[in-house]
């Protein structure tokens, strides 16, 4: 097997590369002078199982076309079976069409990656599961819920310990996560949207009351959500908060809205390679998700179980 990089998350990469004791393959992945992608391979990879590793965070689109193209120069290469593995599944959330005369450009996005040559995906907490049956090629959505627990258990008291879902919609991720730490108690914030980026907090589901709260979401963006529902949780008398975030794409002001916010810490993996601003930030924390990817690549190409590392 062989492991290839583009620009999108090289340190993910390197440690991935690192637990696989293997190293990255050469190839060069820059932009001609009007930032057209050029890729080129500087080793042999006929009849090689060879991972593409690229999550697709900003620039999306410049991510997405080094992927694209990866695939396709391996593919021209004569590859045997070409992996694509995508941390961060970007335009998952366009998974439907919320209104007419709307695209649902994750569909496109599955088929764009299946045209170019990939035999299978990897990615990690899609944003929805249905997004597995918009690829016509196996689709493996690992959870990043087994490092999460190990973090909460290893950091945190679990004995007062409540898991949050930010909204309705992600409950089944928050029960999850609350299984595995000792079936913790649930509560719900629910919310009302005005508006894309904007969120209303209205009330709590649940008594949070004297509670350490956990904050469980896939993706923080602008960090409105996360922060508002960090406050209502105070507000309703929860003793501390911390967020748990799968993919930390931090646009905009995010970084320093968390900072200002009643949040104790915001904890995101590696799958986006955080912007500088969080680097520097008081209070959020990366957590390394590079083993699991790891072990998962190593499972596939070995043709065992995936599924096994969730139990």
């Amino acid at each position: 097997m062989k492991l290839l990089t583009g620009n999108a998350n090289l340190p993910l990469a390197e440690a991935i590369a690192q637990y696989l004791e293997m190293p990255l393959t050469e190839a060069s992945v820059r932009r001609f002078a009007d930032e057209e992608v050029f890729v080129e391979i500087h080793e042999n990879v006929r009849g090689e199982d060879v991972f593409v590793l690229q999550s697709t965070g900003f620039p999306a689109n410049d991510n997405l076309m080094e992927l694209l193209i990866c695939i396709d120069a391996l593919k021209r290469a004569s590859a045997k079976r070409i992996t694509a593995v995508v941390p961060y599944f970007g335009y998952a959330r366009q998974d439907r069409k919320p209104g007419p005369r709307t695209p649902i450009s994750a569909k496109l996005v599955a088929n764009l990656i299946t045209v170019a040559g990939a035999n299978r995906v990897l990615s990690v907490d899609l944003h929805a599961g249905q997004i597995q049956g918009f690829f016509d090629i196996p689709t493996d959505n690992l959870f990043a819920a087994p490092v999460m627990a190990a973090d909460i258990q290893a950091r945190f008291p679990t004995d007062n310990l409540m898991v949050v879902s930010p909204d309705v919609g992600g409950v089944v991720r928050a029960r999850a996560l609350a299984k595995r730490l000792n079936n913790a108690p649930l509560a719900i914030v629910d919310k009302r949207r005005e508006k894309a980026g904007e969120s209303e907090v209205m009330n709590i589901i649940g008594d949070v009351a004297g509670r350490f709260c956990v904050l469980i979401d896939d993706i923080v963006d602008s960090a409105g959500t996360l922060c508002n529902a960090a406050k209502a949780l105070r507000d309703a008398g929860a003793a501390d908060v911390v967020a748990y975030v799968t993919h930390g794409v931090l646009s905009g002001g995010a970084v320093a809205r968390v900072e200002g916010s009643m949040l104790r810490e915001l904890v995101v993996t590696d799958s986006i390679q955080p912007p500088e601003a969080a680097n520097n930030a008081t209070n959020i924390r990366l957590l390394t998700i590079a083993p699991l990817v790891a072990e998962a690549i190593k499972r596939i190409a070995d043709e065992s179980s995936v599924s096994s590392l969730f139990d």
